[in-house]
């Protein structure tokens, strides 16, 4: 059975740092379009970040470009979200998504992704 599990979220004070990660089991990320989404209460999800097949392309959402870093470390099967300089918006409930078809292709469409995490909560403020 597929699953994305991710961790790190808590608490951070702006302009603070913070990494996440999301583990993959049973499935393999090396052949594998991955990023990340978030949700804010009574928001849209927003595309956060993906990055293609053997680290290729990257893309990040206008709010966060610059500050965050995504990442993959397909050995471990695991990808990481290096959110830096923190701002109270930045709160959210944070999803990690996986996809064959998005391995050569980045997309920032939350349909083109089949496998998601259930989230990690980040909150950002003093």
């Amino acid at each position: 059975q597929a699953q994305l599990v991710e961790s790190g979220g808590g608490l951070v004070q702006p302009g603070g740092s913070l990494t996440l990660s999301c583990a993959a089991s049973g499935l393999t990320l090396d052949n594998y379009g991955v990023g990340w989404f978030r949700q804010a209460p009574g928001k849209e999800r927003e595309f956060v970040a993906a990055i293609t097949y053997n680290s290729g392309v990257a893309e990040y959402g206008e709010s966060v470009k610059g500050r965050f870093i995504i990442s993959r470390d397909d050995a471990k099967n695991i990808v990481y979200l290096q959110m830096n300089s923190l701002k109270p918006e930045d709160s959210a409930t944070y999803l990690c998504v996986a996809d064959p078809k998005r391995a050569h292709v980045i997309s920032r469409a939350e349909v083109s992704f089949d496998y998601w995490g259930q989230g990690t909560q980040v909150t950002v403020s003093s």
